[in-house]
């Protein structure tokens, strides 16, 4: 799927696979205008270039920018790909599909997010909704009438609350997709302290992740 996955880089995982199993679902016309919030090495951004939509990729990571746009040249893929913070770089714009694979592990730091590193793929603050939350507030003004958000994220980091922000800013909102995985190293190393706080239970080895879909009525 991806060429280039450079140290630092988020490879496309169980998460990204899920998602785009979402986006395979979405009904889009070509020419649809997507954009690929947090993009990595723009596995996502390439999938929905591969179906005729015009796509714009974002990341805040410049090593994460020039992988993506290295991987749409060699896969021969029109992609713009902007470097920023999430919606900062697509200001003033919409779209008619949202993709997001944000940060969503939760952090025994608190509200610390890591400023540099592979870390920041995933760090999300203690309750893992740091990013969550901001997609919930600002991706709603960027849909189009018809418009869709997909998500994707742990339900370690409240999928629940994410449905009732999105359904408060007007959106029609579920969990449409779920998989439960293996515990990865990032959580086994967490494992004591994310069953002291009560997310993950006594007896449990997997986690589940799951994808929100939200659609702006028209």
């Amino acid at each position: 799927m991806i060429a280039l996955v450079p140290p630092g880089v988020y490879a496309p995982q169980e998460d990204t696979e899920l998602l785009a199993g979402a986006l395979f679902d979405e009904p889009l016309p070509p020419g649809a205008e997507v954009l690929d919030v947090g993009t990595g090495s723009g596995a996502l951004a390439l999938e929905a270039a591969r179906r005729g939509s015009r796509v714009t990729a974002v990341d805040v990571s410049w090593s994460a920018v020039w992988a993506a746009r290295l991987n749409a040249r060699l896969a021969g893929l029109p992609v713009r790909i902007r470097h920023g913070n999430l919606f900062e770089p697509v200001h003033g714009e919409t779209f008619d599909l949202i993709l997001a694979n944000p940060p969503y592990v939760p952090a025994p730091d608190g509200h610390r997010r890591p400023p540099r590193g592979a870390a920041r793929a995933w760090d999300a603050g203690g309750d893992g909704r740091m990013v969550v939350d901001r997609i919930c507030r600002e991706a709603p003004g960027l849909l189009r009438p018809g418009g869709v958000l997909l998500l994707v994220q742990s339900a370690l980091s409240g999928p629940d609350l994410t449905v009732g922000q999105l359904r408060e800013a007007g959106l029609k909102a579920a969990v449409t997709r779920r998989r439960r995985i293996a515990l990865g190293p990032v959580l086994r190393g967490r494992e004591r302290w994310l069953r002291e706080r009560g997310l993950l239970a006594a007896a449990e080895d997997k986690e589940e992740l799951v994808v929100v879909r939200a659609e702006l009525p028209v």
